[in-house]
């Protein structure tokens, strides 16, 4: 039984990097009061418990909220990556979090935070449960219930491991191997993804030598070149240019995916395995390097479960040598639930709409719904999106963002904003249009946009809407 009674506009459940995107946006564009609630008592979601070395995969400036740009935007001096954008580390993302929600958000009076908290309902009733106290608050919502955890990734550190493991087998997930008591004689890392070749990574970097490392990897990955994913609209411009052209001349998935490999787009691991797994964070030359000394390569499918003696696979066994750690990386991540308008009868469900960029589309879903007053047109101009997992529906979710892309880029109003904010990977200001090389690259985009989206839609068997002028 609830013990008092709040009352707010927007009630926004999960104060990840969506909801605190769209709650950033929502309180610039519009004068209205937000109850943000979240079942950790920090703004940050799953960064509160990913492994301490973890990194963000693309440039700071895109990754945040809208008023507040994460780093300074600096390029890198030394290391393996100079000439790129600074990637922010795991201490300064939860500091860059906690500083928007206590300065940004609550020293405005329009938000308040429940951290710590479950929300639950009781037919129309929202109730919100201290996980501390135990006390129940009824919360009245004036206008919108937004579920910013519809997309919310699955972590080791929150996830068992998806196999069985004999109790006398040694099985850590990987925030663990920084808190290591003793090394162990082999590392079997599991999982194909951007945790696994992180934790490879970080073995590599810090003296493990690569005949110590076995990977279990289920499937091969495709991974987008770092170099090709930076806040410079000439090099934005690239991109999507290669990317049209690739496509326009495939002749099919696995011809597209080498062609962008051709172009410098894309990397995999293996030069001869043609991936299966397109879920394409992005990675260095580098880690690609590091990560093509590790010879010891398992490809029999998923484990289904480990013995003292041996890693038992869907299509096969391998001995365990003893001494060996089972490094659980194999959380899944993304998650895929059922497209659903974002704009429900019930409540907003955040989702991505353009290609990738989650926090992008959640700060474009709170421009939206603080400058449009019609459910119809917020769901015209912001379409759900796919996430990728595999070739086709990587080709799909590039079908969608870049339709959903010229409808709310035709809006000026959505446009003049975009272009403005930094989270935008597109985004091109005005004094940058004249600049040669963007000029340059927009010439080259706009002679393959519109053949390499119709491929694009026939490769991924995805219906092609009448679309906006490019």
């Amino acid at each position: 039984m609830a013990t008092r009674v709040l009352e707010t506009d927007y009630l926004v459940v999960g104060a990840g990097a969506m909801g605190m995107a769209f709650t950033d946006a929502l309180i610039d564009h519009a004068d209205t009061d937000v109850t943000l609630v979240d079942r950790r008592h920090v703004a940050g979601g799953h960064w509160q418990d990913a492994y301490p070395f973890v990194q963000l995969h693309q440039a700071s400036v895109f990754y945040g909220v809208a008023s507040t740009v994460l780093g300074n935007g600096a390029v890198q001096q030394r290391g393996p990556e100079v000439g790129l954008q600074e990637r922010a580390r795991q201490p300064e993302i939860q500091a860059y979090y906690d500083d928007v929600l206590r300065r940004r958000f609550l020293a405005t009076g329009r938000v308040r935070f429940l951290g710590g908290s479950d929300y639950h309902s009781d037919g129309a009733t929202h109730l919100v449960t201290s996980r501390l106290s135990g006390e129940t608050v009824q919360v009245k919502v004036r206008r919108r219930i937004v579920d910013a955890t519809y997309l919310a990734p699955t972590i080791p550190a929150s996830t068992p491991p998806p196999f069985g493991v004999a109790d006398d087998v040694p099985v850590v997930a990987i925030n663990a191997l920084a808190d290591l008591d003793a090394s162990p004689r082999r590392f079997v890392i599991v999982g194909s993804g951007k945790t696994a070749t992180d934790a490879i990574v970080w073995l590599l970097t810090n003296g493990v030598e690569p005949d110590r490392i076995i990977w279990v990897r289920p499937r091969d990955p495709w991974m987008l070149n770092r170099a090709v994913v930076q806040p410079d609209p000439a090099v934005a411009l690239g991109l999507s240019a290669d990317t049209m052209a690739a496509a326009a001349d495939a002749e099919s998935l696995d011809d597209l995916f080498l062609r962008l490999e051709a172009a410098g787009v894309m990397l995999r691991i293996d030069p001869d395995v043609v991936p299966t797994m397109a879920k394409t964070p992005t990675l260095g030359e580098w880690e690609l390097d590091l990560l093509r000394t590790v010879d010891n390569v398992v490809r029999l499918g998923h484990i289904e479960h480990v013995t003292r003696r041996a890693i038992v696979l869907e299509q096969g066994s391998v001995p365990l040598a003893p001494g060996s750690l089972i490094v659980h990386c194999a959380a899944s991540g993304l998650q895929y639930p059922p497209l659903v308008p974002v704009w429900g009868p019930d409540e907003i469900r955040l989702q991505t709409i353009r290609v990738g960029f989650p926090c992008f589309c959640a700060a474009l879903a709170g421009y939206v719904e603080a400058t449009r007053d019609d459910d119809r047109e917020r769901n015209r101009l912001c379409p759900p999106n796919t996430l990728p997992d595999n070739p086709a529906n990587w080709a799909r979710m590039q079908v969608r963002g870049t339709v959903a892309a010229r409808t709310y880029g035709a809006e000026p109003d959505i446009a003049a904003w975009a272009n403005a904010c930094a989270l935008n990977p597109a985004r091109v200001e005005a004094p940058q249009r004249d600049v040669p090389a963007v000029r340059a690259a927009s010439a080259r985009l706009a002679d393959v946009a519109d053949r390499g989206l119709r491929r694009l839609a026939e490769l991924a068997n995805e219906p092609l809407p009448q679309l906006p002028e490019a």
